[in-house]
């Protein structure tokens, strides 16, 4: 007997609007950067970083990689529908700037650019009904060296 019995219900199609807001916020950003002199290099770059304290693989993802000048920038993009609860920024919590600082550093040692200077950008988009979007950017809003390893000297304090 080749068939198969599935019980399960075939996927419906949700209204999902975080969805479509996140892809228009991304929109918006990618070209306000361009409109700012970033040059777009790539947008949803993803890839396994690892696995979680509970061993269960994880997956990386970086909004929008651009160069600005001479610099790589991995920008993040948080859009909200209203400020009224808190501002887009308050969501780049430390977990997600410690899973965007992993993946870049993949990103960085995939395409050999390790010795080019890079910093973390963040566009917050917020995109209320009948008023014009808000988007603003934050260049260099956090750094690599709150997530390295410390080193341990012996020392009791």
């Amino acid at each position: 007997m080749s068939e198969i019995l599935s019980i399960q219900a075939p996927p419906q199609s949700r209204s999902d609007n975080r969805g479509e807001l996140g892809i228009s916020g991304e929109a918006l950003a990618a070209e306000f950067l361009e409109a700012s002199g970033y040059r777009l290099v790539l947008s949803n770059f993803k890839v396994p970083i690892g696995r979680n304290s509970r061993g269960v693989a994880v997956t990386g993802e970086i909004d929008i990689v651009a160069v600005d000048a001479d610099t790589l920038c991995f920008v993040e993009v948080k859009t909200k529908a209203s400020t009224g609860f808190a501002e887009p920024l308050a969501s780049v919590t430390v977990r997600k700037q410690r899973q965007i600082t992993r993946t870049a550093r993949i990103y960085r040692r995939i395409f050999g650019l390790t010795e080019m200077p890079y910093r973390y950008d963040v566009v917050s988009v917020v995109l209320e009904k009948n008023i014009e979007p808000s988007i603003d950017l934050v260049k260099g809003f956090w750094s690599e060296r709150k997530f390295r390893k410390k080193v341990w000297t012996g020392d009791i304090y």
